[in-house]
């Protein structure tokens, strides 16, 4: 790969994910703050990201793979993005926030698929070369909540409560409006498929790959999947909140020592692959919820921040451990038939149905535990995901029997 390519994809993948760490992090905070949403709101606004995962397969199949090359698609829906980014820094009403955010989370989330869309098409041996150029969407995630905590200060408590949190959609909206100018300079990446070609519902949304639920061991990892969305859910939908309503000082950009950790169990996870085995890697992830989550219910912004500093830091492990050893367990198992199909499946059932359910359990979970004074039971809205992570633990322990995988796969 060329010099000027893998650094038009680096900061391609910057910007992808700048953009979303920029705004989506700080959500929770700036709906329950300054637009007075609820926890059931709230829910249905981060619910918003599992809809736009749920209908992205049928934008990327019957539009980017068919009839318009993924640079120029990515280019059009960031654009389009930047208005509707432009219309959410200007809300001042839940009800005016929600119908933007839904066409925008339907729109921003195709665009995951086709920035790797065009990365893989300019590789030659993808398993080498596409961390590199991933990792750089990372470090935009950490950059956008670094800016917001430790330059612009938005998220500070007197800030917060001044209403300039709605600078980081404005912020995201900039940024997205320069990765779709940007995206047409990209290499060119045509369809995959003829505008003739016929492709089935089955295949847009992965199902072909069902066929694999046959496997008890599979079943039992796609159930399992879906469960352990639930816990996450409650982490985008209340971690930040959490700690700025219990006087942690840059929540946001202590958040981003979640995502420097991600990169390093990224590189540690080969290593562990391949010594443990799939079924205790998974189950070091799902446990790592469960301890995590018991951190933030003890600990507090004094002489326990640690704890949460601690629960922070955990997001590698819960993540890459879970989630990233899933993956490589979806490939070995579906085979070259199926594999795209099951990842396709996978990500639909997590980030789709899995987060559906989560979210809306955490809005609950939140409104129960909302107290007279306007402040929360913080211990309880995360003892209650910490125990759903332990049970789903419990039961995988219990019931996936230990398999190895082809060494071609780790």
């Amino acid at each position: 790969m060329k010099l000027t390519t893998r650094i038009q994809l680096s900061l391609m993948m910057f910007l992808e994910f700048f953009i979303w760490g920029g705004w989506f992090v700080t959500l929770g905070t700036f709906l329950s703050a300054n637009l007075n949403a609820s926890g059931g709101k709230t829910a249905d606004v981060f619910s918003t990201q599992s809809w736009g995962a749920i209908i992205a397969p049928f934008i990327i199949g019957l539009i980017a793979d068919r009839y318009i090359n993924a640079e120029k698609i990515l280019g059009a829906l960031h654009i389009i993005g930047a208005i509707l980014m432009y219309q959410l820094y200007n809300a001042t009403d839940i009800a005016v926030f929600y119908p933007y955010v839904l066409a925008y989370m339907i729109l921003y989330m195709p665009t995951l698929a086709l920035v790797n869309s065009v990365s893989f098409n300019q590789m030659k041996n993808p398993e080498k070369e596409f961390s590199n150029i991933r990792v750089w969407g990372t470090i935009g995630w950490i950059v956008a909540g670094l800016l917001i905590s430790y330059l612009f200060h938005w998220d500070a408590k007197e800030n917060t409560a001044k209403g300039l949190l709605k600078n980081t959609f404005l912020m995201a909206g900039i940024a997205s409006l320069a990765l779709g100018l940007f995206s047409f300079t990209l290499p060119k990446t045509p369809p995959s498929m003829s505008p003739g070609e016929k492709i089935s519902l089955k295949q847009i949304l992965g199902l072909d790959a069902l066929k694999l639920l046959k496997d008890r061991n599979f079943a039992i990892f796609f159930i399992a999947s879906i469960l352990i969305c639930v816990p996450l859910a409650f982490y985008y939908q209340n971690a930040n909140s959490f700690l700025s309503n219990i006087g942690v000082s840059s929540p946001t950009g202590k958040m981003t020592i979640g995502q420097i950790s991600e990169v390093a169990f990224m590189l540690l996870l080969p290593v562990f692959f391949a010594r443990f085995g799939f079924k205790k890697t998974i189950l070091v992830g799902m446990l790592a919820w469960a301890v995590r989550y018991a951190l933030f219910a003890y600990g507090n912004a004094g002489e326990l921040s640690f704890m949460l500093i601690t629960g922070i830091a955990l997001h590698g492990v819960c993540y890459d451990f879970f989630f990233v050893s899933g993956y490589i367990y979806t490939n070995s198992k579906a085979g070259e038939k199926y594999k795209s199909a099951a990842q396709g499946l996978i990500t639909l059932a997590t980030y789709g149905v899995g987060m559906l359910i989560g979210f809306k359990i955490a809005g609950m979970i939140t409104d129960a535990y909302k107290l007279a004074n306007g402040t929360f039971d913080y211990k309880m809205i995360w003892i209650i995901p910490a125990g759903i992570a332990a049970v789903v633990f419990l039961l995988f322990a219990l019931l996936f029997k230990n398999e190895k995988l082809s060494k071609e796969t780790v």
